[in-house]
């Protein structure tokens, strides 16, 4: 019966790439079973046609061809022996784990202030004494009590402020015990009124709903 000779994707061999579909696999299969390097150099192009052919949209990206035939080396599980172009990628390589990424240092202590804040505080620890540098810093403070307000709603002291600045800058920004004050909680905490989506009644004014 016909449904005896069905094939199941379970039983097939799983693609290595499986954007370039199953008959491209079992054509490179079949040039890697060639017995001589003349048959398999002259099948390994015509694969390399028919792969560019299913996606036109690159033949002018540079280097199109050179990823053609890493991917060709790729679903022969490298055991295509036959002659390219380019250099042939190493499995080794490509199969190596990268390394870790460095992710940002964060602050658990303070992290309501996020870590652009102590970007912000590196910077200004590297610019020259002078009124650019000390007006980055006093925005740098009042920003921060703003992010403090935003965690906390109740108010903060001014030399709380400073004292965290103190300390995230390592001690070379120092705030404590000048005479001038950060912004109010008031104006850091200020936010614009939304406008009203309600729709008024004809005559201009809109009835209150109790």
């Amino acid at each position: 019966m016909i449904i005896d000779n069905l094939e199941y994707n379970t039983e097939r061999e799983q693609l290595i790439i499986p954007e370039y579909g199953r008959h491209i696999q079992k054509m490179i299969n079949y040039a890697t079973s060639r017995e001589t390097k003349e048959e398999r150099n002259r099948v390994a192009k015509a694969i390399i046609d028919v792969m560019g052919n299913l996606q036109p949209h690159l033949r002018d990206v540079p280097d199109f061809q050179h990823k053609l035939w890493d991917q060709l080396f790729i679903m022969s599980d490298f055991k295509l022996d036959a002659d390219s172009p380019y250099d042939k990628p190493s499995k080794e390589v490509l199969q190596a784990r990268p390394e870790p990424l460095g992710y940002p240092q964060n602050h658990p202590k303070y992290r309501f202030y996020g870590n652009n804040i102590k970007t912000m505080i590196d910077v200004a620890r590297t610019w020259e004494e002078g009124d650019m540098k000390e007006a980055l810093v006093w925005t740098i403070a009042n920003h921060m009590k703003k992010c403090f307000l935003n965690w906390n709603k109740d108010t903060v002291e001014d030399d709380v402020i400073f004292e965290h600045l103190f300390e995230l800058s390592d001690g070379e920004i120092n705030l404590k015990g000048r005479s001038e004050d950060l912004s109010a909680s008031s104006s850091l905490l200020r936010t614009k009124k939304r406008p009203s989506s309600k729709k008024t009644k004809k005559g201009g004014r809109s009835r209150k709903r109790y």
